[in-house]
């Protein structure tokens, strides 16, 4: 997994439609912006703006492999594995605590859409699961834990991976924390 430190890098990824974007990617694999499009419903021009910011940054980049000719450009996640960033690398570079400031932000909404979602009854077709857990961990109990579940994570993504299969995109959302004091 590629460990990013550029607060610019935050920035890019708490914007709704580019989240979206990296989740299609992640989760099927490289696209067109016209899948994108699609697949978001909105105008293709829009869906290649953000991919070109994304790529901005290092996030996403161009699978020529997979282009039908020169002209066609397909895009995929720049790596396999994901984003990931530390808060205090983030925070040692200028401008870092804004950046997170604007994840931070970004992250809140989006875990409250999703909570709120999974409650609601909008579709009684769609498979909807919550779990909400506690467990007990040392320190290097909570590195296999976390290990584990990103292992149970990459093989069910190698399974699934690719568009046009019938499977839907959806969100899994981990929080895996010490409990809060302050409840």
């Amino acid at each position: 997994m590629v460990q990013y430190d550029d607060p610019r890098i935050l920035r890019a990824i708490a914007h709704p439609v580019r989240r979206r974007i990296l989740a299609e990617l992640h989760a099927g694999g490289a696209l067109r912006a016209a899948d994108v499009a699609r697949t978001l419903d909105i105008p293709a021009n829009q869906a290649s703006f953000h991919l070109r910011q994304l790529a901005k940054y290092g996030i996403v980049e161009e699978a020529p492999d997979q282009a039908r000719d020169r002209r066609d450009r397909v895009w995929k996640m720049a790596s396999d594995d994901g984003i990931s960033f530390r808060s205090e690398d983030m925070l040692a570079q200028p401008g870092g605590d804004a950046a997170l400031e604007v994840y931070r932000r970004s992250a809140r909404a989006w875990g409250y859409q999703l909570v709120d979602r999974s409650v609601e009854p909008d579709d009684p077709a769609a498979e909807k699961w919550v779990f909400n857990a506690s467990l007990r961990f040392d320190p290097e109990e909570l590195v296999e834990f976390a290990h584990e579940v990103e292992e149970l994570h990459t093989r069910w993504r190698a399974r699934t991976l690719g568009h046009d299969d019938g499977r839907v995109t959806y969100s899994v959302y981990q929080l895996v924390q010490p409990y809060p004091e302050d409840v």
